[in-house]
């Protein structure tokens, strides 16, 4: 690349006030999507008690903006490297904001159900594309800790959520919930409109008509030097498609990754789904339920932001197998607490630091694996495909529950996914012998290989 390349520039430039603002807007886009993927989870004691809801039908309800979610970022995903992140992030928004107030429409399970799954293909392809605007938007120097801030939106999300979602089914009722998630997140969608331009290695690579303006509008956005000429783009980078993440340049990160990612949101999603009814069963009032939940997001916020502290010292690979390991010890340890609300609280907290510091980690490494014409597609397939594990675990938890199987045990089932996950990880080789791929990756996505 030239000197005057703009992915270069952003590589290489300290990190502006602008480039900070786009990082902190992902960080609240992400806390969006944090609160409105566990509303239903604090709405869930009312729902059952209001329509009558069995513990496997509930579980199924739970289940629903998950799948909605999976089949966001696959999709989504592969829209936003189509068509640019920002309208995809905009359109995203706009999703999420009818579903949370469709959901205070619903009169039963069912058209809850529908609802939520609108909202959860929102989610899912901002999910698939906050991943990517911070990659693409962040230097070298600061782009893995970067990514680690952005991931910690979601808990912080659920966190403050719930403390404000406890509150009000207190005082109203479970729909309250949804009217807090819709008006908060269409306060984000002038800001975005606001605050982001397009990804200009994006447009670097893609070039659409006017790609020069368009990449020297974000340039000064950004408040960084403009280019007087379009980047070459190599024949054999015109090539490539989406399809490239089955590449047998990359086949082998997007099985080991998405497999990984799969088997530990199994386990990270039991207590996020499952708790506030769990203790609510053993006989704790619903708002300390909320409350329960709230502080185990805000310690998976705190387990991100040291995990991006972390990286450099002991090694992205070999830190997020170390908390995959931690996690499923926790999750079960909750299932053989006695039914005390302070343990319950610690255990609860220490599953949340651990998971979202593994989460964080599942994040830099998808940063890491793709380049940058298959970036949100990868994502969203590791996410989409992924999710499917957030969408089996309230199910498979929901069953077990309903079977009369012991808490401790319906635990210990959980928290395989994490260990396995773990296993899995350990395989992964994030500097496989593939050339082309490798080179772009290290000079789009500006980060060296981690240490396994």
């Amino acid at each position: 690349m030239t000197a005057k390349d703009p992915r270069e520039i952003i590589d290489r430039s300290a990190m502006t006030t602008a480039q900070f603002f786009v990082v902190i807007l992902t960080v609240l886009l992400n806390a969006m999507d944090g609160f409105d993927i566990l509303s239903i989870s604090f709405a869930s004691p009312g729902i059952a008690k209001e329509w009558g809801v069995a513990p496997a039908a509930l579980g199924v309800v739970l289940s629903m903006e998950l799948i909605g979610m999976g089949i966001g970022s696959v999709f989504l995903g592969g829209l936003a490297d189509k068509i640019g992140r920002r309208p995809t992030l905009l359109a995203c928004l706009v999703v999420m904001i009818g579903g949370m107030l469709g959901a205070t429409t619903s009169t039963g399970p069912v058209v809850l159900s529908a609802w939520r799954l609108i909202t959860g293909l929102g989610i899912g392809g901002m999910l698939a594309c906050t991943n990517a605007v911070v990659a693409e938007f962040s230097n070298s120097r600061w782009r893995s800790l970067c990514i680690s801030f952005m991931v910690i939106g979601y808990p912080l999300g659920g966190g403050f959520g719930g403390l404000y979602a406890s509150a009000l089914i207190a005082k109203y009722d479970w729909r309250s919930v949804f009217y807090l998630g819709a008006i908060a997140t269409a306060i984000l969608l002038p800001l975005t409109a606001l605050l982001i331009p397009e990804s200009v290695p994006w447009l670097a690579r893609k070039q659409p008509e006017n790609a020069l303006a368009k990449i020297n509008h974000s340039l000064s956005k950004l408040k960084l030097e403009t280019v007087p000429a379009l980047p070459a783009v190599p024949p054999n980078e015109k090539k490539k498609s989406l399809s490239d993440i089955f590449s047998p340049a990359l086949l082998a990160i997007t099985v080991t990754v998405t497999l990984a990612y799969f088997l530990h949101i199994l386990s990270f999603y039991f207590l996020l789904k499952w708790s506030p009814k769990i203790i609510a069963d053993m006989g704790f009032a619903p708002s300390s339920t909320g409350r329960v939940l709230s502080l185990a997001n805000f310690g998976g916020a705190a387990g991100g932001a040291l995990f991006g502290l972390l990286i450099s010292r002991i090694g992205l690979k070999r830190l997020t197998i170390i908390t995959m390991v931690v996690n499923a010890f926790a999750i079960a340890a909750f299932g053989r607490s006695p039914h005390d609300l302070t343990i319950l609280t610690w255990l609860a907290v220490i599953a949340g630091f651990f998971g979202n510091a593994a989460i964080s980690g599942m994040y830099s490494i998808v940063a890491h694996a793709f380049p940058t014409h298959v970036r949100a597609t990868g994502t969203g397939f590791v996410v989409g495909m992924g999710r499917s594990g957030a969408v089996l675990s309230p199910m498979l938890a929901g069953l077990l529950l309903q079977e009369k199987v012991e808490l401790p045990t319906i635990a210990l089932v959980m928290c395989a996914g994490s260990m396995l996950a773990a296993i899995v990880l350990s395989f992964l080789n994030l500097n496989p012998e593939k050339p082309v791929a490798a080179q772009e990756t290290k000079s789009a996505a500006g980060l060296a290989p981690s240490r396994a």
